[in-house]
């Protein structure tokens, strides 16, 4: 039985979240879907990362096991052509042939998330669901210098979702960048694996240093009360994209597996 690793691209807007669930449509119960259409297999993807309602993403990594060994530009234009149909927001980038010991989630060694904010003054209708619009301007380099008091490995019990359902609130933070490019501000986080909601605490936390009410110090006053209380509001989920994952070795092909990030 033939393993086929996705790349997949999506607009999170119309979506219940990645996971499939009883009440929703979701984006996994999409693709899944589109497989019975294509083959009549009833399979459950595995994916790198679960996003939220609203979340976007260029390279979520799923993989899926099917009876036939189909070839991968025939599985690929097969999804793409029944999600089109069922007008879904949901695109296959790409499908390799893997090994078994190939697992979208625990073969990961690294997930890279951005998160754009729109900062100006008059709305924009353009980014409406793709990003934060924040009127207040913001100040990028307070922001990154902030963002910096979280690198490393902490306990991040305060960005941390009170539903999350990791074992540990301890995690290896590797990057988080803040930078502007005109109206556009982008934060860009990296590690092995996140907690349920910390990318999006990180943010609304850096948007309170930004608009000048808090500093630096009272970033790193909030990493180490590990009190869910003392975090700054988190931001909506429209704003992050899941932009890359990455991955040793491809099983049986001997290439490394590059980041979009």
């Amino acid at each position: 039985m033939p393993r086929y690793k996705l790349t997949i691209e999506y607009d999170g807007t119309p979506y219940a979240g990645w996971q499939r669930q009883e009440n929703g449509h979701t984006v996994q119960a999409a693709i899944e879907q589109a497989i019975f259409k294509f083959c009549g297999e009833t399979v459950a993807l595995g994916a790198a990362g679960r996003t939220d309602s609203g979340v976007h993403a260029t390279a979520q990594i799923a993989h899926v096991d099917l009876t036939k060994d189909w070839a991968s530009s025939k599985v690929r234009e097969a999804l793409n052509a029944h999600l089109v149909i069922a007008g879904e927001t949901v695109g296959i980038i790409n499908v390799e042939l893997v090994g078994h010991n190939f697992d979208a989630r625990f073969s990961a060694t690294g997930r890279h998330y951005l998160y754009r904010i729109v900062n100006r003054r008059p709305p924009a209708p353009l980014e409406a669901h793709r990003a934060w619009w924040v009127k207040k301007p913001l100040d990028e380099i307070a922001m990154h210098d902030a963002a910096q008091r979280l690198i490393g490995t902490h306990d991040f019990t305060t960005f941390r979702a009170t539903q999350c359902q990791s074992k540990s609130p301890v995690k290896t933070l590797d990057h988080l960048s803040v930078a502007r490019s005109g109206e556009i501000i982008e934060i860009r986080a990296s590690a092995r694996s996140f907690l349920h909601n910390q990318i999006r605490s990180f943010v609304g936390t850096l948007n309170e240093v930004g608009c000048g009410r808090w500093d630096a110090d009272d970033v790193t006053a909030a990493l180490v009360a590990r009190d869910r209380k003392a975090c700054g509001p988190v931001a909506p989920p429209y704003g992050l994209y899941l932009v890359g994952v990455d991955y040793p070795i491809i099983a049986g092909s001997g290439r490394e597996i590059p980041s979009r990030f």
